[in-house]
């Protein structure tokens, strides 16, 4: 009887074990790390950028696939603005920003940390237009555009218009301009332009995130220039491609250096951003291409950046931030073409992964060896 009863209490004490064991695997596979691109993997994180609306598209498509990748990363962007990104940034309330302006040298000495710029993917801005009988790539110069915007050129019927769309009936309309209202790397990207074409712009108005317009209307964000021109007949805007292309609007060909009116074409912005990938800085603070060589070459284009502080102060979120950005400049470029954005060529990316290197915890490396 003994010998029975001491086999039964072995029997069971056998089986307690294996349940346990069982728990524990079950309990190891549900919170263990999955691996990433760069092989490590992620804690459990939440991480929030903000900033960009020329980059919101690829960061919506990156967030998205990168949640199958580390669905125990939880990522949030906000699309306010590269201007109030970096005002986030700086004040520490997200944990990364986005901007297509890089930051100043007066920005950078008011961040507390280190600031590092994470070349992500380039665009093109289209210049949009509403205008009633006039077809989509309208030709358009840079002098001409400038002069719009400074307020010289106020009719759609003007002949500097008139001259270069031969065949065009343009109606005897006043042309109301669209500019971003908020502080914009779109913006900046588009007075560069304009500051690199037109000597009179250059000195009255200049370049940045936020400049005073001589004249026009303001809209928040892309989204607010789109719907702007898209209500207003006779109205004429600038915003990243994909806004253009996602809202059937039309846009226009603008003239080169080379003397060639381009469409802002994935061939003809990757044409543009050549040439800032061989001038490119050390911190990559390159801005926009402003009026760059080359036949086909689409000239109102220009990088856009993720903003990070090289030394983080949580590992785990450190950890999973580099994880990220490191999947986007390698798995996440397969997204930019379907999203009109140019991908990083294979120099360029190899000089964003020195850099991602040197995002720090405790003094190490956060980024594969």
């Amino acid at each position: 009887m003994k010998n029975k009863e001491t086999l039964k209490i072995a029997a069971l004490a056998a089986a307690g074990l294996l349940l346990l064991g069982a728990i524990a695997a079950i309990a190891s596979g549900c919170g263990g790390s999955s691996s990433g691109t760069n092989g490590g993997g992620s804690d459990n994180a939440s991480l929030t950028g903000a900033g960009s609306t020329f980059a919101y598209p690829i960061y919506t498509k990156w967030l998205d696939a990168y949640s199958q990748v580390q669905p125990n990363v939880n990522m949030n962007y906000q699309s306010i603005g590269s201007g109030a990104g970096i005002q986030q940034f700086t004040a520490q309330t997200v944990d990364w920003g986005a901007s297509d302006a890089p930051m100043t040298d007066v920005q950078l000495a008011k961040a507390p940390r280190t600031v590092l710029h994470i070349p992500t993917v380039a665009g093109a801005e289209a210049i949009t237009y509403n205008v009633k009988g006039v077809p989509s790539k309208l030709k358009l110069t840079g002098q001409t555009l400038a002069d719009i915007y400074l307020g010289k050129i106020k009719n759609w019927n003007d002949p500097a218009l008139q001259a270069d769309n031969p065949g065009v009936n343009f109606p005897n309309e006043p042309i109301i301009t669209v500019h971003r209202s908020d502080g914009s790397g779109t913006t900046n990207i588009y007075t560069s332009y304009l500051s690199a074409v037109s000597p009179d712009w250059s000195s009255k108005v200049g370049h940045g995130t936020d400049v005073k317009w001589p004249v026009g209307l303001g809209g928040k964000g892309s989204e607010g220039v789109t719907s702007q021109v898209k209500q207003s007949e006779g109205s004429i805007g600038y915003v990243e491609l994909s806004y253009a292309k996602q809202n059937n609007m039309h846009y226009a060909l603008m003239k080169n250096k080379s003397g060639n009116f381009v469409e802002p074409t994935l061939e003809n912005t990757k044409a543009a951003i050549e040439t800032e990938v061989a001038n490119m800085p050390a911190d990559f603070r390159a801005g926009s291409v402003g009026d760059p060589p080359g036949v086909n070459a689409y000239p109102i284009s220009g990088f856009t950046y993720i903003l990070v502080y090289q030394d983080q102060k949580d590992q785990a979120k450190g950890k999973a931030l580099v994880d990220f950005l490191w999947w986007g400049i390698h798995d996440g470029q397969q997204y930019a073409a379907s999203l009109d954005y140019v991908a990083q060529p294979p120099e360029m990316v190899k000089k964003v992964e020195a850099q991602i290197r040197k995002i720090t915890y405790g003094g190490k490396s956060l980024a594969p060896a």
